[in-house]
Parts: structure tokens; sequence; C-alpha cells
């Protein structure tokens, strides 16, 4: 967002409108807004009433321009519906959602979108909610029947590959005895298949980057590894070709993880080396390249290459961040055959945990590196 969306003139028509505020909820200062606020993901958008403080308006993931624009004016019909009079379903389906309160949120959105024409600007950023609270919830086949009755109202819109990505991901998660989910993930394949055949100035890269991702997931339940293949290169080369024509170190940079990622599922982390240290370089400030460094080189067994660039990583990152660097370390410690450093990471790993403030805390991941340090 910071690469391809914030730096867009056409933004600074709404100067006068919003005041920007961008919180890093991996300081621990910011530890109570990412608890206030219920920060489940990465990145996540709020337009607040400056009266109240409260989420007028919620947005989980990335956006382009059209879609921010729609997203900010959205804001502010929710932020002015919610201060007196009657709420209307749309606004009440998001101050909801806002809340955190993904249940309740689910129901508002399908009254809402009873009532909002396809066509209209807030019926994809309305449905996309509706996916995610459904899938938040664990609701898998109300979210995949949901998203494939949608997608053909939205296939030219921006939201397709959300919508279509979300909506198989959730077929896939269905229960195997469902009689419908072998059709659900049919359907829903189909319509990812559209977004990644020809993709869109109108929607990210990093969203076309998800749809291959879900694709290739369908690929390996089907206990296809030849088209699961096929499909993680294909997602490669499109990476590839977007990092290409970045303009920045910050716009290329923005591929490192989905690139990774790729390599990684495809066991060629030897790919990534070029590119994460081309970033180290030229992000020096960031814990994001010699972290990412330290997995590329765990997979490749360099383990001696792999704890200095962790070490690299750690001078840099901070909070939760922090501590998932010290896991993957205790894991290249272990597979290098050196015991004692791995124990001793994750002691380290386990005071960290256990110090982060209410809001980063963890009780789940505390216990779990307390259950691997038992198993030691």
């Amino acid at each position: 967002m910071r690469a391809y969306v914030f730096t867009d003139k056409t933004l600074q028509r709404r100067a006068g409108q919003f005041v920007w505020l961008s919180l890093d909820v991996e300081k621990a200062e910011n530890a109570v807004y990412r608890k206030r606020y219920g920060v489940d993901a990465l990145p996540m958008f709020f337009v607040l009433d400056p009266k109240t403080e409260k989420a007028a308006l919620r947005w989980v993931g990335g956006a382009t321009v059209p879609q921010l624009q729609k997203i900010l004016a959205d804001g502010l019909i929710a932020v002015r519906s919610g201060r007196g009079g009657a709420e209307a379903p749309l606004a009440r389906a998001d101050r909801l959602y806002g809340d955190g309160s993904y249940p309740d949120a689910a129901v508002a959105y399908r009254e809402a979108l009873s009532k909002l024409l396809p066509a209209s600007s807030q019926y994809g950023r309305a449905t996309e909610s509706l996916l995610y609270a459904l899938q938040k919830t664990e609701k898998y086949s109300d979210c995949a029947a949901t998203a494939e009755d949608a997608f053909a109202r939205l296939e030219r819109s921006s939201s397709a590959a959300n919508v279509a990505a979300t909506g198989l991901d959730c077929a896939l998660q269905m229960p195997e005895g469902d009689p419908k989910r072998a059709n659900r993930i049919a359907s829903l394949k189909r319509d990812s298949e559209k977004i990644v055949a020809r993709p869109r100035a109108d929607i990210a890269a990093d969203d076309v980057s998800s749809v291959y991702e879900v694709l290739a997931n369908e690929r390996a339940w089907s206990k296809d590894e030849a088209g699961r293949r096929k499909i993680l290169e294909q997602r490669g080369s499109f990476l590839e070709a977007a990092a290409a024509r970045a303009k920045t170190p910050d716009a290329r940079a923005v591929f490192d993880s989905h690139r990774l990622g790729v390599y990684l599922e495809l066991n060629e982390p030897e790919r990534a080396i070029p590119m994460l240290q081309a970033s180290e370089r030229d992000l020096p400030g960031d814990y994001n390249p010699p972290a990412r460094l330290a997995a590329a080189y765990r997979a490749m067994k360099k383990y001696d290459e792999a704890l200095a660039a962790s070490d690299r990583a750690l001078t840099k990152a901070y909070g939760p961040r922090k501590l998932g660097i010290l896991q993957t370390r205790a894991d290249i410690y272990k597979e290098k055959g050196d015991a004692a450093g791995a124990r001793r990471t994750l002691e380290e790993a386990v005071r960290l945990a256990e110090s982060l403030p209410e809001g980063q805390r963890s009780e789940k991941t505390i216990a779990t590196l307390k259950k691997k340090l038992e198993g030691m």
C-alpha cells in the first residue's frame, strides 16, 4: 500500500476529510490499540469516528487506488449514519465488523446485501467483508456457497479475485463428507482460473498471486503434484514480472514474501537468494530481508549462513515478529544438530513471549513453545 497506493496523487482530495494515522502494531506502545480494534490480520484499515474513536468501517487486506477511494467514501457515510437516527443496514454491518463481532456482522451484511444492487459501489466491499466474517467463524460451507453465488455478479469488478480465492479456500476446508464440497471446489476453481488467465489492472498483483496460491492448494488436495508445480511456476513467473516492473526497491520488495513462498514450495530456495540480498542491501533498516534469507538458507541446509542472517534480523526486529524469527532460529539449530543452541533459543523465545504486553501476548503461542521445550 505504501509503495503502490498511498503515493497516488488522486488521494490528495481526501486530505481535508481524514486525519491519516499509521500504527505499527508490533511495537509495545501500540499493543493497546491492537487489542482495542481486534487487529487479527495485516494490513488492516479502519475509518474511525473521531467523536467515539470506534471503528465505523474496517477493511482487511490491501486495495487498489479505486478500491481505497470507495472505502474512504463509504467510511464517511458510515460515520455519518452512526450519528443519530435509524442506522442503515450497511452502516450497522460495518460497525459490527469494525468491532470484530463477526457472527453478528455476517447476519447484518446479508441483510445489507439484500437491499443493495450488484452494480452498487458498496456491493463488492460488503461481499468481501461478509466472506471474511464467515471464514473467521469457520462457516466454510456458507462462505463457499456465498462466494460461488456472488462471483457471477462481481466477475467484472475489482472484488473478483478476493471473492474467488476466499471462496475456493473455504470450499477446500468444507468437511470431506459434505456432498456439495466437490461441486463447490470445481465451480470456484473455474472462477479462480478466470482471474489468473487474464490479470487486470484494477486487481492488485498480490491479490492475483493469492489466487494462484489457492489454486496450487487445490491441486495438492487433488494429489496432482505435476499440476501443483505447474501452477507454482506460473505464479513465480507472474511475480517475477511484477517485481521487474517495480520502479523502487520498496515496490520490488513487495513481492519478496510471495516469491520466497513459491521457491520454497518448489524446493528451489536458491532462487530467492539474489532478490533477498538485493532487498537487504537496498532496505538496510528492514528486518524482513535477512529474516527471509534465514528461511531460504535453512531450506538449502546452509545453516551457518542461516544463523548469520538470523542474527542480522534480530538486531532490527521487535515484538511478535521477533518471536517468529527466534522460532525459526531454534529450528535451524535443531536441524544443524545443535540441541543446546535450539534449547537456548526456545528459552529466549518463551521469555519474550511472556514479556509481551496484553494485545500482543498469546497464551497459545507460549504453550506451544513450552511444549517444544519439553519435547527436546
